[in-house]
């Protein structure tokens, strides 16, 4: 399996220019059984990399362009009459996919963010009153712009919560992004990309996963930065026990990608501020990243 990591993070980098990190958090995501949220700004390459990973693992990909017209039936599907033989018609909506892209999510009106909920919980969508289990593995990519506020809605606390880990491609430098062109120039674009593992290996890498080791003064540590953030007097509301898991889930999962069957502190220092600060309301005027930083600096490593 570790093989198949090493070819799956090649094929990404075929695409993503200079973005090892950010590839590697969603890997993360993706084997930890979570979430993304990429908050950048337009043009860096945030659709170009969900494709990107979904070539990569031979699923399917299905995208949704958020705007305020939006519907829930749009991502979810909706039961339509069939007059022909007198019953209701199942249409699935894109959310029945294995890699979903939700553009610009912060578009949508809340009631339509609102049908993600479920799905990205429990991994399945109830129509009256029927539950239909989603393909697996599946995958939410989701992204929004932090920069431009008219026509938007911001994500609730509740959805923030869905998302294993937040993170920002950036831009690239002049090296990366002159490697970019003469790319697109010779034509190697994601067209060209070819699956290097398939669905059955990303679900035996996701199990492997959960069987790295965390030792219990590890995990002492996780829940002393959690809890740091509930008492901070900057921090309005702190990471909730679902946070504390994503954590968890995500530590493993980047032991298990380095190549270990067993973490240490270094994972969680690195994937604290991902998986925590988008969770994490500050006071007017604070910015999530420097209270985290701050309390990474105050809380004992073991």
């Amino acid at each position: 399996m570790r093989e198949k990591i090493a070819a799956l993070t090649e094929n990404l980098a075929l695409t993503i220019v200079g973005k090892s990190e950010a590839i590697r958090l969603v890997m993360v995501a993706l084997f930890g059984g979570g979430h993304a949220l990429l908050e950048d700004v337009p043009g860096v390459g945030k659709t170009l990399l969900a494709k990107s990973l979904a070539r990569s693992i031979d699923g399917k990909f299905q995208r949704i362009q958020c705007t305020p017209d939006l519907l829930p039936t749009d991502i979810t599907g909706t039961n339509i009459w069939n007059p022909k033989n007198g019953e209701f018609l199942f249409l699935s909506g894109p959310v029945f996919t294995n890699i979903l892209l939700a553009d610009e999510i912060n578009r949508a009106t809340p009631r339509t963010q609102s049908a993600l909920l479920e799905v990205m919980e429990e991994y399945q969508v109830t129509i009256d009153g029927i539950s239909r289990p989603v393909s697996s593995p599946f995958f939410v990519i989701a992204t929004q712009n932090p920069i431009e506020y008219q026509g938007t809605f911001p994500l609730p606390e509740a959805q923030m919560d869905r998302f294993m880990l937040s993170l920002s491609l950036g831009y690239p430098s002049i090296d990366e992004e002159l490697q970019m062109l003469q790319r697109q120039q010779n034509d190697q674009v994601i067209s060209n990309l070819e699956p290097c593992i398939t669905l059955h290996e990303v679900e035996q890498i996701r199990q492997a996963c959960k069987q790295v080791k965390v030792d219990t003064s590890l995990q002492q540590y996780m829940l002393e930065l959690v809890r740091a953030t509930r008492q901070d007097e900057e921090i309005m509301l702190g990471v909730s026990p679902r946070g504390t898991a994503s954590l968890q889930r995500a530590t493993q999962a980047l032991a298990f990608i380095s190549g270990r069957d067993y973490a240490i502190p270094d994972d969680v220092k690195f994937l604290a501020p991902h998986v925590l600060c988008h969770r994490m309301i500050p006071i007017s005027g604070r910015r999530s990243r420097t209270v985290m930083e701050r309390i990474l600096r105050a809380v004992f490593i073991p």
